[in-house]
This record gives C-alpha cells, sequence and structure tokens, in this order.
C-alpha cells in the first residue's frame, strides 16, 4: 500500500491589489503517494503555479495569504505546513521539499559560479565544509548528466546552453535528497530533443530516488510523458483529476478536451487548429457549456476539404519564386590572442540553397544552435552574410545599400521570438504599430495612421482601447498579436516568423496559428516560419526545411518528411516530440 506523502486540502490563496484581494486558487483538493508524479496542468493563469508555491510556502505575507490545508508527512507524522513559522518552513524548504523554477537563466545569479551556487545549498542545509560541499556537487553534476562536470563547477551561468542551466537547476533541487520534487514548467522553451533528455532524466532520477513528484506544465502531451496522476486546473479551480491515462483516453470536461486537441496532432491534416473555445462557451459569470464539437473526430470539423490542399500546392508552385536563396553562408570568425587573429570560423550558415514561393509557408526547422534564426536574420541582413546570393523579386538584397535595404524593409518584416523584448516598454501599443508607418510616411498624417492601427488591432483580435495600453499591461498571447500587428503595418510581402509561438500556452499557440493562417489568406503573405518543434511546422507549412549544424538535412513536403524521414537527425527530432499516453484521435 502506497504512503501518502502529500495531501492538499481546500486550498485558497489571496492577492491584495489595488481594488482589493482577488482569489487565484479556489478550493483544490488533491493528494500524492510516495514514489508517484502527479501532473497540474493549465494554461497561463490556472493558478497552477500559485498552487506549487502554496505548497512552497513562497508567497509573500506583504500581500497574499492562504487558507485550507496542506498535509506533508515525513516517517509517518504530517504536519500542516500552512501552520509553520518562517523560521519553521525552512526546515522542510530545500531540504525534503525542493523545486526547479521555469526560467533557470533567472534563477541563477550571473555573477556566481554554477557550482558555487549548488555548494551554497549543500553547506547550508548539510553544514559541511567548502571541500566536501565542492564535491557533492560534482556528484550531482554527473548524476544531471552534465558534460565535464568538474570544468563546469567553474563556468558562470551565460557559459552554457538552456538545457545544461536547467540540468545545474535540477542538481540544486536534489542537493538535499529531498522526498518531494517540484518542477515548474522545467521545459518551457527548450527544443524537443533538449526536453525529451530533461523528461527522461527526472524519470531516471525519481526512479533512482525513490521521490514523489509535481510536474506542472500547459501542455498536456508533455505532462503524459511522465506523470501517474493529472490534475487540469483553469481560473484557479480544478476542472477535471485521476488517473493519467484515463484522463488522457477519456476526457470528461470540455476545458480537457480542448487542451488535447489543441496541440497540433502528428497524424491529421488540419486546416486549422482547434481551440478551447471550440469545445467550451463561457458566458460573463463565468458558467461552462460543452459544445458539439467532437474530439474523436477533428479531420471532419478542421480538416481539409478533398483536394483543397492539392490544389493550393499546383497554384502556388506554378508562380516565379519570391524569394531565392544560393549557397547563403554565415560564417563567425573565432579570433584569438591581443591582436585578434582570426584562428577559425563557426559555420553558423553554411552552403543553404532554396526557393519561397509566393503565398508559401516554409518551415525551418532544427534544434537550438541549427543556424535557423541565423538564416532568417541574415536574408533580411540583420546579421550580414558572408556568401552566397539573396535575391528577393530579382535584386540581390547584398548589393543593396543600406539606405535601399531600408526602403525594402516595407516589403520584409520579422517577428521576434520574445515579443516582450522586441517591443518599446515605455511606447504604448499604437505608437508602438505606428512607428513604422511614420518612418516610412504611409499614410498622410497620424490621425490617418491611427485609423489604421485601430483597424490592425481588432484583425488581430485585439480591441480599440488597447491602444493608449503598454506591453506590461498584456498576456504573452496578446502582446504576439501586437507584434503581428505592427509586422503587418507596412503591408508587407514577405515575413519572417522566428520561433514566434514557441514561449506561449498550446491553447494560445493554437490561436496565434491560425491567426498567422488566416492573415496569410487574407494579404496573401509569404512566411518563413522558424521553429524547433517540428509538429507545429508540419502543421502550417507548406513545404520544410530540415536544418542541423548549419546545412539542410532534408527538404519537402511536410508530411513525407515526417511519415518517411530519411535522414538520422529527423528521426530523432520527431522521436522527441510528446506522444505519452494521449488520445488516439
Amino acid at each position: 500500500m502506497s504512503t501518502k506523502i502529500l495531501e492538499v486540502k481546500n486550498l485558497y490563496t489571496h492577492f491584495k491589489t489595488e481594488d482589493g484581494w482577488v482569489t487565484a486558487v479556489k478550493d483544490i483538493n488533491f493528494s500524492l503517494n510516495q514514489g508517484e508524479v502527479i501532473g497540474i496542468v493549465g494554461e497561463s493563469g490556472s493558478g497552477k503555479s500559485v498552487t506549487s508555491l502554496s505548497i512552497m510556502q513562497l508567497i509573500a505575507k506583504a500581500n497574499g495569504r492562504n487558507e485550507g490545508e496542506i498535509w506533508f508527512t515525513e516517517e509517518g507524522r504530517s504536519i500542516n505546513l500552512l501552520t509553520l513559522s518562517e523560521e519553521q518552513i525552512r526546515e522542510y524548504r530545500g531540504n525534503k521539499i525542493a523545486m526547479i523554477f521555469q526560467e533557470p537563466m533567472t534563477s541563477l545569479n550571473p555573477v556566481y559560479t554554477l557550482g558555487d551556487q549548488v555548494a551554497e545549498a549543500i553547506r547550508l542545509h548539510q553544514r559541511v565544509d567548502k571541500t566536501t560541499a565542492r564535491q557533492k556537487t560534482i556528484e550531482l553534476f554527473n548524476e544531471v548528466q552534465l558534460p565535464r562536470a568538474e570544468q563546469l563547477f567553474d563556468a558562470y551561468p551565460h557559459q552554457v546552453s538552456g538545457g545544461q542551466k536547467q540540468r545545474v537547476m535540477i542538481a540544486m533541487a536534489l542537493s538535499c535528497n529531498p522526498q518531494l520534487l517540484i518542477a515548474d514548467e522545467p521545459t518551457t522553451a527548450l527544443d524537443v530533443t533538449v526536453q525529451k533528455t530533461i523528461i527522461e532524466l527526472l524519470k531516471k532520477l525519481k526512479n533512482d530516488r525513490g521521490m514523489s513528484m509535481i510536474f506542472i506544465s500547459h501542455d498536456l502531451g508533455l505532462v503524459s510523458e511522465i506523470s501517474d496522476k493529472v490534475v487540469v486546473m483553469y481560473k484557479g479551480k480544478v476542472m477535471e483529476q485521476g488517473d493519467a491515462a484515463q484522463v488522457f483516453h477519456r476526457p470528461q470536461h470540455p476545458y480537457t478536451k480542448g487542451l488535447l486537441a489543441c496541440r497540433p496532432a502528428a497524424n491529421l491534416q488540419l486546416k486549422k487548429l482547434p481551440t478551447v473555445a471550440d469545445f467550451m462557451l463561457v458566458d460573463g459569470n463565468g458558467a461552462i457549456t460543452e459544445t458539439a464539437t467532437d474530439i474523436n473526430n477533428l479531420d471532419n470539423a478542421f480538416g481539409f476539404k478533398p483536394d483543397e490542399r492539392e490544389n493550393r500546392k499546383k497554384k502556388l508552385y506554378k508562380q516565379k519564386p519570391l524569394l531565392k536563396l544560393k549557397e547563403v553562408q554565415t560564417w563567425f570568425p573565432v579570433k584569438q590572442g591581443v591582436f585578434g587573429k582570426v584562428k577559425d570560423y563557426v559555420k553558423a550558415v553554411d552552403d543553404i540553397s532554396f526557393d519561397v514561393y509566393p503565398g508559401e509557408t516554409l518551415g525551418l526547422v532544427g534544434e537550438s544552435g541549427c543556424g535557423k534564426t541565423t538564416l532568417g536574420r541574415s536574408i533580411l541582413r540583420l546579421v550580414e552574410p558572408t556568401g552566397g546570393t539573396i535575391l528577393f523579386e530579382g535584386r540581390d538584397l547584398r548589393r543593396l545599400s543600406n539606405e535601399q535595404m531600408r526602403e525594402l524593409r516595407k516589403d520584409v518584416q520579422i517577428i521576434f521570438q520574445d515579443p516582450y523584448s522586441s517591443l518599446n516598454p515605455r511606447l504604448t501599443v499604437g505608437s508602438s504599430i505606428m512607428e513604422p508607418m511614420q518612418v516610412h510616411k504611409v499614410f498622410n498624417n497620424d490621425r490617418e495612421r491611427k485609423a489604421r492601427v485601430l483597424e490592425l488591432l481588432r484583425r488581430v483580435g485585439l480591441k480599440d482601447e488597447h491602444f493608449n495600453r503598454y506591453p506590461h499591461e498584456f498576456s504573452g498571447g496578446q502582446r504576439q498579436r501586437i507584434c503581428i500587428a505592427r509586422a503587418l503595418a507596412l503591408n508587407p510581402k514577405f515575413i519572417i516568423c522566428d520561433e514566434s509561438v514557441s514561449a506561449l500556452d498550446v491553447s494560445v499557440q493554437a490561436q496565434v496559428l491560425n491567426l498567422l493562417i488566416e492573415l496569410r489568406e487574407e494579404f496573401n503573405l509569404t512566411y518563413i516560419f522558424i521553429s524547433h518543434d517540428l509538429s507545429v511546422v508540419k502543421f502550417i507549412s507548406d513545404r520544410m526545411v530540415v536544418m542541423n549544424k548549419g546545412r539542410i538535412e532534408e527538404m519537402g513536403d511536410p508530411d513525407q518528411i515526417y511519415n518517411h524521414p530519411q535522414k538520422e537527425y529527423t528521426k530523432r527530432l520527431i522521436d522527441a516530440i510528446p506522444k505519452g499516453k494521449l488520445l488516439k484521435v
């Protein structure tokens, strides 16, 4: 019989705001047994991270408070964590209950080495000397499969990859051999291959150490890979919970069905992605009504009509190419010594050739470091290519002056991965979208430009009143819509979407992907769509290019590549897509 290690009873979490107290988590109940993994899944704002912070007692007392009970059991003795003082909870936090946070770069101190940060936690809780702490840290680095553990002890966070930073965070969480590990979105924005290795590592560590785990994610597919039980949350409440296989194969709540359906399905060819709104309607009082959408028959509701896809492709490839790349290279010199002598080159883009046709979406897929983003920036000359030819409507972009290139930017735009860092926090949304129109003197005056901005905001699903708001007042999905509106402001012919949905919830991602397809048809846009997620690229693309180490591995029809990959690298990318216990549709 399994031993219960955690029981959450009637948990409420309240936050103080200017308008009074707001309840972020409402009446949460679940339990976790020794050696078990429970997945908490839901969109941003569902309350899943707040629930984990409440368990860790990391809700600031100045503007937050908890109600209910959180019982933690060790050696047959149970204690309600909510009754402990700040000093008492420190004995549990990090020592018996550890947490891996979502963003490792913000969790690690940039001025301390990786080893020192883990060793500090060991010395604090285990009261050992520096030499012993160093040795234990190196052992942990080896356990989480970090390469060159001894050298990495003295490395700084900026010197390692995202996946390696996350492994350091896992090592830190394991440093005191906790009984319960909380992993809060530990793989968000990581490559699918890195994501897979992190999931496999967490599984191995859980089995080796006999730990219990709470795994938090917005991606049901990912949760299905690791969890024994699942809790589905929406707007601070539990919508559904139970055995993982049961929830994934026979979802009962329309919200769960929506989350399952909105991730691009590998075995279906869909014209648009289902969203949560296709499965449930929410009225002004928050009451939920289930729609008639059948999760087992998505291809009928959202698929292509007979011959529609084939006719589209025939029409596309009869045209003259809009963009032609011939043997494009972007090399970065590796310099050494006082005088900066060039020792070698990093061949980020190496001999790339392909055409892109008007109205086409060409998908570029590959792991971080494969050169896909550098290629996208090289096409726009945001990074200067070192060789080859880039022809846009017959003009060689490499031969254009800076002034000519500036003029051409009306026709070629880019949507960046992180919408928050690509928007000026001091400018209102309206000013940010209007600015490129003012630079390129589009329309006669700001009154006409404002009318165009309002039209674009409405087109991307935002409201007129958003014109005077600032970027920090919006969610990640809304900010990405603002960036799309800004890219459309100059009526471009060609847009590069650089990882533009990778950090979004799967439900918001589905909405943005559908929006990009609608805009492509409405404005006759041409896209290069860059992503590390092969299932997303397969859904949106007419053709797919798989890149690895600056070169093209294979190129062709997305379904052909997915179902019959020719190269081992592509097979590895496909194998890394979360499949788990998902509903078979």
